[in-house]
């Protein structure tokens, strides 16, 4: 796994073709994609259902990831941002919103409290991070309240996760070993890596991919722009070949 981890760290750098999939996939199963080209990711879809628990982390101005898996699915959605931009832009949407998704404005990570929050360099974007990139700005900061994944749950009611998605702007390296090491059970995990934003990104995303790997989550798919990846729980393949 850690080869396979490193080429694809250097085919993202080099956006080499074929198509990555072809290329990365450790699991072959059916995928389909959620979602804009901008916002979208690739789920393994047989295994969800209407009683589907998905959790969105990071959404910004774009819910069409969510509003898709509610269409095709029915599934139950949480998106999470504590952006402002985002705050505001889903309070505007609430008329059009689907009764199926619910937003919650905080965000994920390692801990709960009262955190610094950037806010990008260019007024006109909308996500800011949790951690210093190259992305945000260090004298433009907010206070947001951030909460671990195993207080998430508590307060939701929640035993489990079917998809736990994270666009979170360079904080998903700090934030996904304490989301595994909380043992929650979670079938599949979509993240966009953002190593561009780091000088030792590749080594980051390496490190992610393999850490997911020790946990049971290989990957199913990869989007066209190289940085959306979806994991899935072998646990899955068990349970299904069972049936």
């Amino acid at each position: 796994m850690i080869n396979i981890a490193k080429d694809f760290i250097r085919t993202v750098r080099a956006k080499l073709r074929p198509r990555p999939q072809h290329l990365f996939v450790k699991l072959d199963v059916s995928r389909s994609w959620y979602g804009n080209n901008y916002g979208g990711f690739f789920l393994h879809p047989d295994i969800l259902k209407a009683e589907s628990i998905v959790y969105s982390f990071g959404i910004g101005e774009d819910i069409s990831f969510d509003t898709d898996i509610i269409k095709q699915h029915g599934c139950q959605v949480y998106g999470f941002d504590p952006t402002p931009k985002s705050v505001n832009w889903v309070r505007s949407q609430q008329r059009t919103l689907p009764p199926n998704f619910k937003f919650l404005s905080f965000g994920i990570s390692d801990v709960d409290g009262e955190v610094d929050f950037y806010l990008p360099k260019n007024s006109n974007h909308v996500s800011g991070s949790l951690i210093t990139q190259n992305n945000v700005d260090e004298k433009h900061k907010i206070t947001v309240v951030m909460k671990s994944i195993s207080t998430i749950l508590d307060e939701l009611g929640h035993k489990k996760i079917d998809v736990l998605k994270m666009d979170i702007e360079g904080a998903e390296y700090q934030v996904l070993e304490s989301i595994l090491r909380s043992r929650v059970e979670i079938n599949q995990i979509a993240i966009e890596f953002h190593d561009r934003f780091f000088k030792d990104g590749r080594d980051k995303t390496t490190r992610a991919i393999n850490l997911l790997s020790d946990f049971g989550f290989e990957i199913i798919a990869v989007s066209d722009s190289l940085e959306e990846i979806t994991f899935l729980n072998k646990k899955m393949l068990i349970y299904k070949d069972s049936k």
